[in-house]
């Protein structure tokens, strides 16, 4: 009989929650212990709303209605606060709490100072913690650590599981409702083919928490696969290694068998190297048989001396052919770049866009250099006295938490916002024909930078304003001209105003010039005669806070299984519009654009 029988698993959400909806968990993590043990256990559960902070009541409904000897919470860094709330409340009702993941991995002590987990399970958790289900705690179970009279106990480095085809599949069936989809059937689902990585960049946790790289057996994949495939309904399936690419025989061994089998039915995304990239040319036509619509790329930064330090061994030919090769099979990429690098100044990050422009991406990702715990770099800015906060709820990428040589959290995150200001292409604004219809695209896209700025908590309403329209005014200090094709005319030049609260302007005056739309950006006065709407920096931002960034995800997440799948969009059509929520956004937004258009 196990020591532990009846166990709840909880992942710890993120404590703020970026706009991607790529980015939402599906708690794989949990999933895998609890099919390490689920042969050993008597029950088993998870509560709803994991993804959101309606967790903390759910978590508690359930530790009220079951009874429970253990509770199993895995946290990321920027999880780690709410994960030490949920270990509070598992206390309250005298359930054991072990803690695992990535952030108690890498600071095990500071998890157990907290007084509320009673054991951490440090590295890959599936032995770890099939053994204290089955023992308890004991010094004869490696890869624990716990406090006693004071002291911690390690009980010794537990061996990397070398056979990854003995892991036990994530047990998905445990999963509660999420947007109205249980168990196997999430339209966003995420798998990993390997563990480790061969790689050991600066800026990343995986060697901390999974080492080498062990690659899973092509049919041990597809098997798993075949679970969550689904021949009616269009999945986003994440295949979330650290470097997909690593074996490429194994990965056209798994495309061979999806083929083969009829596992083809979904729109996947993945992340890899360059260099991968273009060993992988010969196969590239089967992944994107198989669904391979999306390749996330870790470019980093365009500063070779930056990348060095980084330990990123990347280069500008093997970048570009990458992305040429992608291209040729239809596959997107998506560039990852990190700002932020402790030598790095303004004018070296005013090059990043114009950079991944470049390289002819249509998608970037502009994040701030976060020095995780467990990194070398976490290690290389705590000795230097470069880290400016250690609250772990700011740990997402997106929320400058280090100094530069020259630029502060406030200038570091205005220059953030600025590569996405100034990478952006503008060109859907400029097909419309009309002012409302240019003033409705630009609220749209305006309102997703907003949104970016909003998951920086550590900021007040007036520093967001001021942060976004320096982004916009170095923009538009660069004199940019933006041109496209059109068919369409426009009858005479349309300008949107985009206003601080101090009265300064910066005007996007769009004109049409032949058979090509122009856009021109210019900071111009407050007083200066101008014609068009004026969009109001903290009206928006208001009217953008009004909205939590759990709706703004359901939104997305319930657009993204319309986008792919037609014969669902009529139900969920419903579903969206009998959401109380999201219809008070629509409202609020509403609203917005009819003050926006009143301002001339």
């Amino acid at each position: 009989m196990a020591y532990y029988r009846n166990i709840c698993f909880v992942e710890a959400p993120q404590a703020i929650v970026t706009p991607f909806p790529r980015f939402i968990s599906d708690c794989i993590g949990v999933c895998y212990l609890a099919g390490a043990v689920e042969d050993i256990a008597e029950s088993m559960a998870m509560p709803d709303n994991y993804y959101n902070e309606g967790i903390f009541d759910s978590f508690e409904r359930l530790l009220q209605e079951r009874p429970f000897d253990l509770a199993a919470i895995s946290s990321m860094t920027g999880g780690f606060n709410n994960a030490v709330k949920l270990s509070r409340i598992a206390r309250k009702y005298g359930v054991t709490v072990v803690m695992g993941g990535f952030h108690p991995t890498a600071m095990p002590e500071e998890a157990l100072d907290h007084g509320f987990a009673d054991l951490v399970v440090i590295g890959e958790g599936e032995a770890t913690f099939r053994e204290l289900v089955e023992k308890g705690p004991s010094r004869d179970v490696k890869g624990l650590c716990w406090k006693e009279n004071g002291t911690f106990v390690h009980t010794g480095i537990r061996e990397l599981i070398r056979d990854v085809d003995s892991i036990r599949f994530p047990l998905r069936s445990i999963r509660p409702e999420r947007f109205g989809e249980k168990s196997h059937d999430y339209t966003i689902e995420t798998i990993y083919t390997s563990r480790g990585c061969p790689w050991k960049c600066s800026f990343c946790a995986n060697d901390r928490m999974h080492k080498q790289w062990r690659g899973r057996s092509a049919e041990n994949v597809v098997e798993e696969i075949a679970l969550i495939h689904d021949p009616k309904k269009k999945k986003l399936l994440k295949i979330w290694d650290a470097n997909f690419l690593t074996n490429i025989k194994r990965v056209e061994r798994i495309c061979d068998l999806m083929i083969e089998q009829g596992l083809t039915n979904f729109r996947i995304v993945t992340e890899t190297r360059a260099r991968d990239v273009i060993r992988s040319e010969r196969i590239l036509g089967k992944l994107h048989k198989v669904g391979l619509r999306k390749v996330g790329l870790g470019i980093e930064s365009p500063n070779p001396a930056t990348l060095e330090l980084m330990n990123k061994q990347n280069t500008l030919d093997d970048i570009s052919r990458a992305i040429e090769l992608l291209g040729k099979h239809d596959i997107g990429v998506e560039g990852y770049f990190i700002v932020g690098h402790h030598s790095e100044t303004e004018a070296d990050t005013m090059v990043y866009p114009g950079f991944a422009r470049a390289l002819s991406l249509r998608n970037a990702l502009f994040m701030a250099m976060t020095p995780y715990p467990g990194t070398n770099i976490f290690e290389e800015y705590r000795s230097q006295d470069n880290i400016t906060s250690f609250n772990w709820d700011l740990y997402n990428n997106f929320c400058p938490v280090v100094k530069t040589e020259g630029m502060s959290n406030a200038r570091l995150m205005t220059m953030m916002l600025y590569c996405y200001v100034a990478f952006f292409n503008y060109r859907t604004m400029m097909q419309e024909e009309s002012e409302r219809g240019i003033l409705r695209i630009f609220l749209r896209d305006f309102c997703q930078f907003v949104f970016l700025t909003l998951v920086n908590r550590s900021l007040t309403t007036q520093e967001i304003e001021s942060t976004i329209y320096e982004a916009y005014e170095r923009f538009a200090s660069t004199e940019p001209r933006i041109d496209y094709p059109s068919g369409r005319r426009l009858k005479e030049p349309v300008s949107v105003f985009l206003e601080e609260s101090g009265g300064r302007r910066i005007e996007f005056r769009m004109t049409q010039e032949a058979d090509r739309r122009a856009l021109t950006i210019r900071e111009v006065s407050g007083s200066a005669p101008g014609v068009g709407p004026v969009v109001n920096i903290r009206a928006a931002v208001e009217a953008t806070v009004s909205v939590s960034a759990e709706v703004v995800m359901r939104f997305l997440y319930r657009k993204e299984l319309m986008r792919y799948n037609s014969s669902v969009k009529p139900c969920q059509v419903l579903a969206l519009a009998a959401d109380r929520d999201i219809r008070r956004a629509v409202v609020a937004f509403y609203r917005l654009y009819r003050a926006c258009a009143r301002r001339k």
